[in-house]
């Protein structure tokens, strides 16, 4: 990781000597822009389109597979660069602390409308389970689980706080940890045989394309209104934006829709696609959005970042 202050004054110097239309060049330890990548389709797909980006603009990105908690603490720690899933205010108790310490910094919102509570099979909801409250009289069928992903997780530490509260009679239930393809691999299973099954669903996702799902009412007082309502935010350790403000202006425009992120997560998830394809293909369907996240943003020495990153995709 760069020595901050040295950075800092490194990235005053070649502003200050930069000319004419074109961007300064950065200081050499902003050209590694390193990433967390929680393991979530939404976070890996943003995440390869930040990084996809960043290689046509002569950056060299990398990403770490982290948790949510692990990753907070390196964001804190300077050990990482950006973050681009942080969900509040599902999150908000988990990063608090380092909002409060001023060791991490809000970039800015990169989604917004998305959700995240309970959900089950559209059959459950029509058998009679529509919120929270009607959980427990159909103990029985749900095998008293429900299904989170991976361990850490917010999403799973608000269910086990559920139980451990006996809210909505749920006492005597239990989490199921494991991942988010472990956790939608259950689904798959459960619907195929018209079983029950209570999970983790979010939107953007392709599960709301897969699975014919409805998310539960109730959940107000852990998840948050209107179905876990959420803004998805970009996050950096304290100062980064400013101390290599190219790479900062890129993370302040990268801002998506859930048309979007349902685009790629498809193309990951349905066509089998890895990431940084699926980031590909998107950019070359949709060149707007090349033009709406890189404009005004050069390459790391300085040149026109917008034909950089076009020649790179090979358009």
């Amino acid at each position: 990781m760069a020595h901050w202050k040295a950075l800092a004054t490194a990235a005053a110097v070649v502003l200050l000597a930069g000319t004419g239309a074109a961007r300064a060049a950065e200081p050499e330890q902003c050209k590694t822009v390193h990433f967390s990548d929680v393991g979530w389709s939404c976070v890996t797909a943003t995440t390869s389109i930040a990084m996809t980006l960043l290689e046509g603009l002569g950056y060299e990105p990398k990403a770490s597979v982290l948790s949510v908690p692990v990753t907070f603490e390196s964001l804190a720690n300077r050990d990482l660069d950006a973050f681009l899933g942080l969900w509040l205010p599902t999150q908000q108790s988990m990063i608090q602390p380092y909002f409060d310490d001023g060791r991490i910094d809000n970039v800015t919102a990169n989604l917004e409308g998305a959700k995240y509570t309970l959900a089950v099979p559209q059959y459950v909801m029509d058998a009679g389970v529509k919120t929270f409250a009607d959980l427990d009289a159909h103990r029985d069928k749900f095998d008293g689980k429900i299904y989170g992903i991976e361990p850490g997780n917010d999403g799973n530490q608000i269910i086990q706080d559920m139980i451990d509260k006996d809210a909505f009679g749920l006492g005597d239930w239990e989490v199921v940890e494991s991942s988010e393809q472990g956790m939608l691999s259950q689904v798959s299973r459960a619907t195929k045989r018209d079983n029950w099954i209570v999970f983790l669903g979010w939107e953007p996702h392709p599960m709301n394309r897969a699975h014919d799902m409805a998310y539960l009412d109730g959940g107000d007082d852990y998840f948050g209104p209107n179905f876990g309502g959420a803004t998805v935010y970009t996050l950096a350790p304290s100062g980064y934006a400013e101390q290599c403000p190219n790479v900062g202006a890129m993370l302040n425009k990268l801002v998506f829709s859930l048309d979007v992120e349902n685009q790629i997560m498809g193309y990951m998830l349905d066509d089998g696609m890895d990431p940084q394809a699926a980031a590909v293909q998107l950019m070359k369907d949709r060149p707007d959005l090349i033009e709406q996240w890189v404009s005004g943003v050069s390459t790391f020495d300085g040149g026109d970042g917008l034909a950089a990153v076009k020649a790179h995709l090979g358009m």
